[in-house]
């Protein structure tokens, strides 16, 4: 089933649009926030918050008092979107200064997710999606905070990629001009860890926080 609907395709600057599942998911699975969408009582929101992928499902959780989630919840639509900022594009001209991207966008209705085996499946992926490993490291949740979550799962039917890379374009006359031209790349670093000061003497840094990287990998295919 492609993801290419009339809603998800790429109107502007058709040429840097993806319907490639595997681009797609390569995307999310490396980008650690997502921005919401979704309109309520006449008002559009975006909302930043985490996510995890398992499959050709994404998942979203928080408070259950949430105004976004119970929103979702009640069947509205949705635009989750992940971008990572790879450059500056500095052209000969204002004109034609842009950046280097990789974005993904997922249109869709979410459902809440009650099946207590999914929602402990959803939860992990989302932690681990994070730290890959961290949730064989840290206390499950309790009873009380599964209460206090809401989970709803959004299918990644509906959905595009839009990626820019390379040099600036400019117009044909202004190549000749003395203006310096090119690219500033850009890259998420991760600095050394800063234990709790609460932290109880003798306990290492684990592996998956000593050796962590992005992308990660953690979405299930």
């Amino acid at each position: 089933m492609s993801m290419a609907t009339p809603r998800s395709t790429v109107r502007r600057l058709p040429g840097r649009g993806s319907y490639d599942r595997g681009v797609l998911n390569a995307i999310l699975d490396e980008g650690l926030v997502c921005h919401v969408g979704f309109v309520v009582g006449g008002q559009p929101y975006v909302i930043p918050t985490t996510y995890g992928r398992r499959g050709a499902q994404l998942y979203l959780h928080g408070s259950a008092a949430s105004r976004m989630l119970k929103a979702m919840r009640g069947g509205i639509p949705v635009c989750v979107t992940v971008t990572h900022l790879d450059g500056l594009v500095l052209a000969r001209s204002a004109f034609h200064h842009s950046m280097n991207y990789r974005s993904a966008v997922v249109l869709g209705i979410a459902q809440e997710v009650v099946d207590p085996e999914e929602r402990w499946a959803a939860l992990r992926a989302i932690v681990d999606h994070v730290v890959p490993g961290r949730w064989d490291e840290v206390r499950p949740p309790s009873e009380s905070e599964l209460r206090a979550t809401l989970v709803l799962r959004l299918a990644i039917d509906e959905a595009s990629a839009k990626i820019r890379t390379g040099p600036p374009v400019d117009d044909d006359a202004d190549y000749a001009l003395t203006f310096w031209a090119g690219e500033l790349p850009m890259r998420t670093t991760v600095l050394p860890p800063i234990a709790d000061p609460l932290l109880a003497s003798g306990i290492r840094v684990p592996t998956h926080v000593t050796g962590y990287r992005r992308p990660n990998g953690a979405g299930l295919d």
